[in-house]
């Protein structure tokens, strides 16, 4: 039995015995899981989504400026782009064309979307903060978690090689015939069951470090150990003396979930003015410029050579008829570039758009608006009830535990007095193996009791530290 024990812990013990160790602090392992975690970097995305909406309103305020341009070609009869007149012909054509428009005035509606993005976008950066504090305390509970399982399985040595102890002396009493071998027997069960209990402290150690790793993102086959502080619980007592209501004060005022709640009620406020600008009427300036070519468009001369003579008209007293030359045309077409600066025009105009009937869609957006507002002051105010409801509780706990601790303090001081004068009757034959054994299993519930205790107010305590806004370390 004890062979079979011994063998177990032997194969426990391989991997921290064989692989490199690499040690990690609380502080090393909040760094790099805040550097690491995916939803940290997914909320690093989500603000500079809002730094590139916040960004563009700030650019709309510039003039919105196009061109355009176009080329085709006519068949039948249509007007001509560059003559205005109507021609039955088939001819290409080209026309270029710019456009700008700048807003004047439009009752701050920018200005305000402006302030809206900017406020969602530190809200951004509030619930990134938030997350950040939020990530570093389940770090902080799974690295206790891990120190308490750690501590636990030199508490479950000691009690090994204590009950080792015990039954190599009892062996050896039997043998000289001073006790029963009863005892050897009973002592042989009592270190089934503490080897029993390592195992499963090496266990929960294990299932603990893998946690761990599983918060920081951090690859299994890496080599990875806790490092064990001198934790002083007296030290990290002083909060204790603190008021709930002075506690829930400090952690208000730097709270990522408090700020994000209040950021984003201004940005409701400052969509609600925007969505009322919609309704008022807009001033705007807007220019434009253009210009055409046609294939078709011909400048025409004429030449001296005279094709024949056309009559234009009667003598006054002879009634001969009057002629007149004909000369030979020249037509010439008229370059790209001339065609568009002879037709080259400019246009600007200041233009007023009032609203009158869309559907109701401002009126609509405006409810929609007054809506959200109402809904944001309704979450700001449920999240200053939950953080009120959490410091409160914290505080209550950590009160709790501080009592919890020095109980099993003292317990575990008695218990070990109990243990010390049973070993001594025990070592004298004045007490039986079965009472030494009780008392030697209320000493180590007793241990194991103060251990976990120990570690519940160390982690109560640095919640209190969580919500004060300090950084989280032992």
């Amino acid at each position: 039995m004890c062979r079979f024990f011994v063998f177990i812990l032997l194969v426990f013990s391989i991997p921290s015995a064989t692989a490199q160790t690499d040690v990690w602090s609380l502080q090393r392992c909040v760094q790099y899981a805040v550097e690491h975690n995916i939803s940290v970097q997914q909320d690093v995305l989500n603000k500079r989504l809002a730094h590139f909406t916040l960004l563009q309103s700030q650019l709309a305020q510039l003039p919105s400026v196009s061109t355009s341009g176009s080329y085709g070609k006519n068949f039948g009869r249509a007007i001509n782009p560059v003559t205005n007149l109507p021609e039955d012909a088939s001819y290409a054509f080209v026309g270029l064309s710019g456009n700008a428009n700048v807003l004047l005035f439009g009752w701050f509606q920018q200005r305000n979307m402006i302030s809206k993005n900017k406020f969602s976008l530190d809200a951004s950066q509030a619930d990134l903060d938030q997350l950040k504090d939020d990530v570093s305390l389940n770090v902080a509970t799974g690295y206790l978690r891990a120190l308490l399982a750690q501590e636990q399985i030199g508490a479950s040595e000691k009690q090994v090689d204590l009950s080792k102890a015990q039954l190599a002396q009892t062996k050896s009493f039997a043998d000289a015939g001073r006790l029963p071998e009863l005892n050897v027997a009973q002592l042989e069960s009592q270190l089934a069951t503490d080897s029993s209990n390592l195992i499963n402290a090496i266990a929960t150690y294990n299932a603990a470090i893998l946690d761990l790793q599983t918060l920081l993102n951090l690859d299994f086959n890496a080599p990875f150990s806790i490092q064990a502080p001198e934790v002083q619980v007296a030290d990290e007592m002083q909060i204790s003396g603190m008021r709930p209501e002075e506690i829930y004060q400090q952690a208000k005022m730097h709270f990522g979930s408090i700020k994000a709640s209040q950021l984003r009620l201004e940005a409701a406020r400052k969509g609600l003015n925007a969505s009322k600008g919609v309704l008022y009427p807009q001033l705007s300036l807007g220019a434009q410029i253009g210009s055409n070519w046609a294939n078709n468009y011909y400048n025409y001369s004429y030449s001296n050579t005279i094709l024949g003579y056309q009559p234009i008209g009667f003598t006054n007293n002879t009634r001969d008829t009057v002629l007149q030359p004909v000369y030979k045309p020249i037509q010439s077409s008229i370059p790209f570039g001339s065609q568009l600066s002879d037709n080259f025009k400019q246009t600007l105009a200041l233009n007023l758009n009032i609203p009158l009937f869309n559907g109701w869609q401002s009126q609509y957006a405006v409810r929609q608006s007054k809506i959200n507002v109402e809904t944001q002051e309704l979450n700001l105010y449920q999240a200053e009830l939950t953080l009120k409801q959490n410091v409160y509780k914290a505080h209550n706990d950590a009160i709790n535990s501080i009592q919890k601790y020095y109980a099993s303090l003292r317990a575990e001081e008695a218990a070990k007095r109990a243990l010390d004068f049973a070993q001594k009757r025990y070592d004298l034959g004045l007490t039986s193996t079965v009472d030494f054994l009780v008392t030697q299993n209320q000493h180590y519930t007793a241990e194991y009791n103060l251990l976990s205790n120990k570690y519940d107010l160390i982690f109560k305590l640095k919640v209190i530290d969580y919500y004060l806004g300090k950084e989280l370390k032992l």
